[in-house]
């Protein structure tokens, strides 16, 4: 199915991106999703094989090791990654760096600029954002794990959990309490794997995203450098705020594109599959649900786009990225189930790749903020 073309989107730039996109990921990835699955973790030189490709640093400026591009860039790449046969366990994992890397690319100093972004960009190191704890997710003003200053380090404590890449980080970017109570007090630090009292202290085991190494983090007196702080102290909440939006963007980019996956997925599969000596294209009932899955992906890719691009010509857009997010993955939900549906037995076989989909599908209403925090969000951008 073809998708409307914008000027934005459709530059021939970003045209030769995609199609370079295309050709890695047919070669790369598609033929080794299955066994990445049940390894549960991608090999750490795919990250490598991206980046020497000019695909891992799109959406990072130059002065950083990035390849000046923006979200359309970073969008186009998860586009075809889910569109080409691979997984948003692939595009969590891979592209891990877009959610670990940009507070320190932003607000580091240029030694932890040349220390953890220029090698995570280069594919030679793998870093993880460690926000959520066992205590609350979404409530990030309300978080526990300590950094008390203790001569020319910060003492960690406390426990982190759901952290994508953790398992295989090199670095992770914590948030930590410094000062009192409230979203004042939460500044970020960057830990080394290996640090003395830093722990994985579990592999998580989860529904979807199954290639994509999730864990618990454990800090028992972790004694970090000061000059690890990544900004001012106290900033934390502020810098983790700036991200959202784009990592809610990100989130919904996948929803969109796993829809229309499974969507091109469905069209061959009712042409293909006869039933009572018909293809099932031939009944209307399958037509139209077909049609409204066209309708979904349509309207979830089209809301998605704009949303990006006004928060990128403005800096300003939460409510319109808010609702993007619910309205993405809500119809990405209703795309992959109705793929399931009209595969029948075969929807919900392991070798079938929309029940894949569906399990890795769930997570893009709760990850980034969950649907009833954006909705939440939008109201009060309403005045309510």
């Amino acid at each position: 199915m073809e998708t409307t073309p914008t000027s934005l989107w459709e530059t021939p730039e970003r045209r030769a991106l995609r199609q370079l996109a295309r050709d890695v990921v047919a070669k790369e990835v598609a033929p080794h999703v299955g066994q990445w699955e049940l390894d549960g973790e991608l090999p750490r030189s795919l990250h490598k094989t991206f980046a020497d490709a000019g695909l891992l640093g799109l959406a990072f400026p130059e002065a950083v090791g990035g390849s000046g591009g923006d979200s359309i860039d970073a969008a186009i790449l998860t586009e075809e990654i889910l569109l080409g046969g691979g997984s948003g366990g692939v595009v969590a994992s891979l592209l891990t760096h877009g959610i670990s890397c940009p507070h320190v690319a932003r607000n580091g100093s240029p030694e932890l600029v040349d220390r953890y972004v220029r090698p995570t960009l280069a594919g030679e190191m793998i870093g993880a954002l460690a926000v959520t704890e066992p205590s609350g997710g979404s409530d990030v003003a309300g978080l526990r794990t300590r950094a008390v200053r203790d001569g020319d380090c910060y003492v960690v404590d406390g426990s982190k959990t759901y952290i994508t890449s953790g398992v295989r980080a090199d670095f992770v970017t914590v948030a930590v309490r410094t000062g009192g109570e409230g979203h004042g007090g939460i500044s970020l630090l960057v830990v080394d794997k290996g640090t003395p009292g830093f722990t994985v202290s579990k592999r998580l085991d989860k529904m979807g995203w199954r290639c994509s190494d999730t864990a618990e983090l454990s800090f028992d007196g972790v004694r970090v450098p000061v000059g690890n702080l990544v900004g001012e102290e106290g900033s934390g909440f502020l810098q983790i705020m700036q991200q959202f939006q784009s990592e809610r963007l990100g989130l919904a980019v996948q929803a969109y594109a796993t829809a229309q996956r499974c969507l091109d997925l469905t069209l061959q599969w009712v042409k293909d599959r006869e039933t009572f000596g018909k293809p099932l294209a031939a009944r209307q009932r399958v037509r139209h649900e077909v049609a409204r899955m066209a309708r979904r992906t349509w309207e979830a890719r089209t809301c998605t786009r704009a949303a990006m691009e006004l928060w990128l010509a403005t800096g300003d857009a939460v409510t319109e990225v808010s609702m993007a997010k619910n309205t993405a993955c809500l119809a990405c939900d209703e795309v992959v189930d109705e793929a399931v549906q009209l595969f029948g037995g075969m929807g919900y076989m392991r070798e079938a790749e929309v029940e894949r989909h569906y399990r890795d599908s769930r997570i893009l209403r709760i990850g980034g903020g969950t649907d009833e925090i954006m909705d939440e969000v939008i109201s009060k951008r309403l005045g309510l």
